[in-house]
């Protein structure tokens, strides 16, 4: 059973920043595949952004030239900086394993993120 925690969500306004935490304690993001999900409300929850072990990085078109992803080997946490939002980023976004395992307890809470325009 993995845990997973986000943080730094919030409320922000449309072309405002926000900078997203991921802490695993059961997982090695060094060693696995890692990404961020969003599920805006009425749609399949989607993966945004990822990283590998190699580090190689993956974004949605969506959200390209305004999202990073980043990871810190040292204190195992995973972050995603967000610039120039706009309203349909709000979602609930969770950290995971890319893929994530199938099964639904091995989510964490999520950080709601809300845009307004």
């Amino acid at each position: 059973q993995v845990q997973l925690v986000e943080s730094g969500g919030g409320l922000a306004q449309a072309g405002g920043s926000l900078r997203l935490s991921c802490a695993a304690p059961g997982i090695i993001f060094s060693l696995n595949t890692m990404g961020w999900y969003r599920q805006a409300p009425g749609k399949q929850r989607e993966l945004v952004a990822s990283i590998t072990e190699g580090g190689t990085l993956y974004y949605d078109d969506s959200v390209k030239g305004r999202f990073t992803i980043s990871r810190d080997d040292v204190k195992n946490t995973m972050h995603l900086q967000m610039n120039s939002l706009k309203p349909e980023d709000t979602a609930l976004y969770n950290c995971n394993l890319e893929p994530p395992p199938p099964s639904r307890r091995d989510w964490g809470q999520g950080t709601q993120v809300t845009v307004s325009s």
